[in-house]
C-alpha cells in the first residue's frame, strides 16, 4: 500500500468530508441517489445531497443508537434502533413509526424497492415484514436471534442468519415454512448471491460458510485472522469481497469456485485489517476500508489501486455506493464522514 500513501487521495480533489462527532453505524443513499444518510450512534440521521455536500440536515430519529439503515422502498430511509423502534424518515423529513417492540432492539433492516416493495426488520428471533405503505404483512419466527438479514434481487425471498445456520422464506407464501440451511455454530451475518445461486454467512470463528442453491452443497471459506463483518457480491455474482484480513479478500464464484479455488487479495501488505468492503453496483471495482481509516478502490481485472481517503480517521465502519455508482460514501467509528464524486469528467 506504499504507493497509495504517496499518491493524492480522491477525497481531497473530488470529495467533501465532515466530523459528525458520533460513531457512523451505516451510510446509505435513498432510491433516487440524491440524498445520502449517515446513521449515527447518537440516534440521528445526518442527510446531505451528494451534489451539494456543503449543506447538511440533522434528524433525531431514535432515542439511543441507530443500529440499522436501508433506503425506503419509495422515498427516504428506514432505520432500526436500540430504542426498540422501526422508523421511516420521509423525503419531507418527517419521522414516522412503523413498529415499536418494547425493550428489544431492531438490529437488522432490509428493503426492496417499488410500490410493491418490502420492508423487513429483525427484532430478536422475529423478522417483521411490512409493505411499502407501512402495513404489517407477517412475522417470521426463527429458532434464535436473527443476526443478519437480506432480500433477494427480486424481493421474493428473505434470508436470515441465526445460530446453527440460516433460513430462507418466501415473502408472499400463504403458508410460512422456511427452507433451513444447517451448519453448527454462530452465524453473524448473511449475503445472497445476486443470481440466487448461493447463500453465504459469516461465522463467529473467523470463517465464512456457504450453501450452493438449489442443491444445498456446503462451501467453507476460512483462513481469516479476524471476523468478517462485511461482505459484498459483485453485480453479476462473479466475486464475493470480504473484510476480516489485512487485504480485501475476493472469493471466485465461477469456474466451480469458491471451493478448490484460492481467493484474490487486493490492497494488502501493511498488516492493517480491512474492516469494510463494497462492490461498485455496475463495474468490477471494489471499495475497501481499513482499521486505520484508509479507503481505496481496487480494479479487479488489473489490481490497480486508487487511494480515496488517507489513514487517520479511525476504523472504517460504513462504505456505500450511490445507485448508479457515481458517488462513494465513507464513515468511521470516530465520526468522520465523506462523500466522493467518482463520476467521469
Amino acid at each position: 500500500m506504499s504507493e497509495a500513501t504517496e499518491a493524492r487521495f480522491a477525497v481531497e480533489t473530488r470529495g467533501h468530508s465532515r466530523d459528525l462527532d458520533a460513531f457512523v453505524v451505516e451510510a446509505g443513499f435513498d432510491r433516487s441517489g440524491r440524498v445520502l444518510a449517515f446513521a449515527l450512534g447518537d440516534g440521528t440521521l445526518r442527510l446531505v445531497d451528494p451534489l451539494a455536500p456543503a449543506s447538511w440536515h440533522e434528524s433525531q430519529v431514535h432515542d439511543g443508537a441507530v443500529l440499522a439503515l436501508a433506503a425506503h422502498p419509495l422515498e427516504g430511509f428506514v432505520s432500526g434502533g436500540d430504542d426498540g423502534r422501526l422508523k421511516h424518515l420521509g423525503a419531507d423529513r418527517v419521522v414516522r413509526e412503523l413498529g415499536a417492540f418494547g425493550m428489544k432492539w431492531v438490529e437488522q433492516v432490509a428493503t426492496f424497492p417499488g410500490e410493491k416493495g418490502v420492508i423487513a426488520g429483525a427484532v430478536g428471533k422475529v423478522v417483521h415484514l411490512f409493505d411499502a405503505a407501512g402495513r404489517k404483512l407477517k412475522e417470521l419466527v426463527h429458532p434464535s436471534t436473527v443476526t443478519g438479514l437480506a432480500l433477494d434481487a427480486k424481493g421474493k425471498r428473505v434470508a436470515a442468519s441465526h445460530y446453527n445456520g440460516a433460513s430462507l422464506w418466501f415473502v408472499a407464501a400463504k403458508s410460512d415454512s422456511p427452507r433451513v440451511l444447517e451448519w453448527k455454530g454462530s452465524h453473524i451475518g448473511i449475503a445472497l448471491h445476486p443470481e440466487g445461486e448461493a447463500v453465504v454467512t459469516a461465522m463467529q470463528e473467523n470463517a465464512l460458510h456457504g450453501w450452493a442453491l438449489p442443491d444445498g452443497k456446503h462451501m467453507r471459506m476460512s483462513g481469516y485472522p479476524g471476523k468478517t463483518r462485511a461482505f459484498s457480491f459483485s453485480r453479476n455474482g462473479k466475486w464475493l469481497a470480504t473484510s476480516g484480513a489485512d487485504a480485501m479478500v475476493l472469493w471466485p464464484f465461477f469456474g466451480g469456485g469458491p471451493m478448490g479455488k484460492a481467493p484474490m487479495e487486493l490492497a494488502g501488505g501493511d498488516g492493517v485489517l480491512c474492516t469494510d468492503v463494497a462492490f461498485h453496483p455496475r463495474e468490477e471495482v471494489v471499495a475497501g476500508g481499513f482499521a486505520d481509516g484508509l479507503v481505496v478502490l481496487a480494479d479487479v481485472g488489473s489490481s490497480r489501486i486508487l487511494p480515496i481517503v488517507p489513514p487517520g480517521h479511525g476504523p472504517v465502519s460504513a462504505l456505500t455506493w450511490s445507485p448508479t455508482g457515481t458517488h462513494l460514501a465513507i464513515g468511521t467509528e470516530q465520526g468522520y464522514a465523506a462523500v466522493v464524486d467518482l463520476s467521469r469528467r
